[in-house]
């Protein structure tokens, strides 16, 4: 079985993975709590300090991130064109103009879902990124793929 889809990566859909990767973090849990704990301070003692800097901090992040997206989305060559994914049963390869790159399942890290995209890790850091909306009727076959050839304790995935 192959399942062969093509994306248009947008700054909106990698702003979606952003806020996924930073909101599951650590350090991006922990600037949140920051931000609503200063503004917690605020209501208990009604220093306006606290809630300027608790909304400074809870907006920071989302703001950044977006404007890193959109910064990648400007420098990245690879964002400018298509992307065209092919899952078989060895793994995801990705053609990007003359140029291709294949991973194989068990290198895989893991596989997740937001409200807009299913991401599968190929390393701590990078995923492809499968937007829903790049999927069409496309999606369950993806999701298929995936819950297949990876190790279910690696998948996370919700339609």
């Amino acid at each position: 079985m192959q399942v062969e889809f093509n994306v248009k990566m947008t700054t909106n859909k990698l702003y979606d993975y952003m806020l996924y990767h930073t909101f599951t973090s650590f350090q991006g849990i922990l600037g949140e709590a920051v931000g609503v704990l200063l503004i917690a301070a605020f209501a208990a003692s009604g220093k306006w300090l606290y809630l300027i800097a608790g909304i400074i901090v809870v907006l920071y992040l989302p703001v950044a991130l977006y404007m890193n997206a959109k910064k990648q989305m400007l420098l990245s060559p690879a964002f400018k064109e298509t992307l065209h994914y092919i899952l078989t049963e060895e793994g995801i390869t990705i053609r990007v103009g003359e140029e291709e790159e294949s991973q194989k399942w068990d290198d895989m890290c893991k596989a997740v879902s937001t409200g807009r995209s299913i991401i599968v890790y190929t390393s701590k850091r990078n995923a492809s990124i499968f937007p829903k909306s790049d999927l069409g009727d496309q999606k369950m076959a993806v999701i298929e793929m995936i819950s297949k050839h990876m190790n279910p304790k690696k998948v996370n995935i919700k339609g």
